[in-house]
């Protein structure tokens, strides 16, 4: 399928890497750091491609589906719904930075992207440099801080985490007309004009294909489950995210309506700082030069000639 599809990132290399519960996609480009980039759902790796040609002039970038997403694997289900926690998914990063040879790494992750990126950085501290999550709060406060207009913005995080198969059989009737109801409701123009047709074909593909879906509400069942409760354990025992950390998020995003995304990322974090972006959920393709900036910014100062 990955072949039949736009190519959006000219001159990168396409690589699978075989890690311990998966085999993940990954498209990698540029020179300098490495900067892991992360999507979330329901999208997958190429939500990167408007900023992408901007920060590889600055970073190596390693731009990968989740497991269960895009053109990576669809590991079988495990009991907890461990193959789709968030730590497993920050296993395949390890993984993928130990093949690499990459003894520390910058990470960048939007939504489930992000969630895999706090994981990271408090299950392997020794291994990322810097972290920026892009549009959410921990899983912990969605869960905990739940109020009407969060509920209202976010009725799929109950909705995608029922018992399978009812939630994959009332999307499987239209995949795409759930997907595309979903990139609206959340983007800050509450339409599709911000998304790149050819972009729209990827995630358009990968949503029909009933393997996938179910991987995603998967995702969502470990979210409800095991990624709370380690987010709980986390919590009880005081670990806190140690390295230097950004957050963005939409002035029409989901977080948005957390009551103050940067104040609660400050009980978690020892170093943080953040600023809202002028998007919904997701400012890559709403909002590119922003991201672009606020990105390079962070991670090293460099200030990258934005195409226009």
């Amino acid at each position: 399928m990955q072949n039949s599809l736009p190519d959006l990132f000219p001159g990168f290399e396409s690589r699978r890497f075989k890690t311990r519960g998966a085999e993940i996609f990954a498209r990698i480009g540029g020179e300098g750091p490495a900067l892991f980039l992360l999507h979330g759902y329901p999208q997958s790796g190429v939500i990167w491609h408007k900023v992408a040609p901007a920060l590889a002039a600055h970073f190596r970038l390693i731009i990968c589906d989740l497991r269960g997403y895009g053109a990576s694997s669809v590991p079988a289900d495990e009991p907890e719904n461990f193959s789709y926690s968030k730590r497993a998914m920050a296993g395949d990063i390890i993984d993928i930075a130990d093949e690499l040879g990459l003894d520390r790494f910058l990470y960048c992750g939007h939504d489930r992207g992000g969630r895999v990126g706090y994981r990271l950085a408090l299950d392997h501290p020794e291994r990322v440099e810097k972290l920026i999550t892009i549009d959410i709060v921990p899983t912990y406060d969605m869960w905990h801080r739940m109020t009407r207009d969060l509920a209202m913005k976010s009725f799929h995080w109950a909705f995608l985490a029922q018992p399978a198969p009812w939630p994959e059989e009332m999307i499987g009737r239209d995949p795409t007309g759930w997907l595309d109801h979903k990139l609206a409701l959340w983007g800050g123009s509450g339409d599709l004009s911000v998304f790149a047709p050819e972009a729209l074909a990827h995630y358009r593909a990968a949503f029909n294909q009933p393997e996938r879906l179910h991987a995603t509400c998967e995702d969502y069942r470990a979210g409800a489950g095991y990624d709370l409760a380690a987010d709980e354990e986390d919590r009880k025992a005081g670990r806190r995210i140690t390295c230097p950390t950004a957050v963005f998020w939409g002035d029409k995003g989901i977080p948005s309506k957390t009551g103050g995304t940067l104040g609660i990322w400050k009980e978690w974090c020892d170093d943080v700082v953040g600023h809202s972006l002028p998007s919904g959920h997701f400012p890559p393709e709403e909002c590119p030069e922003e991201t672009i900036a606020a990105i390079a910014g962070f991670m090293s100062g460099a200030k990258p000639d934005v195409p226009r």
